[in-house]
């Protein structure tokens, strides 16, 4: 009879911090891994070393010390002490390699919800992609409608410095007339200067 327990599946947001990104991949560490597939970081490293022919470098790789420093400065607190070794990083396909190491139900169980978690996360970003795209779009149409308001405008601009032009013209004319009609009354309103010869 089995006594080992179900294992929990794994939440996204929970899976979320033990992903990394080293090297352009999303990876997880040996140590991460080892406390889900509840064994120790070392038994983990000597079945994938046993076995390290199903594990090129674009589905494992061993933390060079800039990374792993880089690891450590994104934590608060380091939990990182003791650790004498430089972490090894699974890539996806490292993790399905992985899972055909390790043949518990637990490693079973662990591997089905990481690549569950995978595919979530994959599709995740996959939306937030989309979004991206479509915000893209829509920036794009913002600008072209902020292009042709602004075209509107200085036209219209244009017309107004023009009409702005022909009023101040129409506005200068009457008041020339308004003051030649003005020097008009006033002149015939003049009593006239001089003799009056009478016929």
């Amino acid at each position: 009879m089995n006594n080992l327990q179900p294992v929990q599946p794994i939440s996204v947001d929970n899976l979320k911090t033990k992903i990394y990104e080293f090297r352009g991949q999303k990876v997880m560490l040996d140590r991460d891994l080892a406390e889900l597939y509840h064994v120790e970081t070392k038994v983990l490293n000597q079945a994938v070393k046993r076995n390290i022919k199903r594990f090129p470098t674009d589905f494992m790789f061993q933390l060079n010390q800039g990374e792993f420093e880089i690891l450590k400065s994104q934590f608060v607190t380091s939990n990182w002490g003791g650790v004498r070794k430089l972490p090894y990083a699974f890539t996806e396909q490292g993790l399905a390699m992985l899972s055909g190491l390790l043949n518990s139900d637990i490693a079973i169980d662990v591997n089905i919800n990481i690549m569950r978690a995978f595919v979530t996360l994959r599709h995740s970003i996959g939306i937030v992609a989309d979004k991206d795209l479509r915000y893209e779009n829509l920036s794009l149409r913002v600008d072209k409608l902020n292009d042709y308001i602004e075209n509107v405008l200085q036209t219209q601009n244009d017309i107004n410095d023009d009409t702005a032009a022909q009023l101040e013209l129409i506005n200068q004319t009457l008041a020339e007339l308004q003051a030649e009609n003005t020097i008009r009354k006033e002149f015939a309103e003049r009593k006239p200067v001089g003799f009056k010869i009478e016929k």
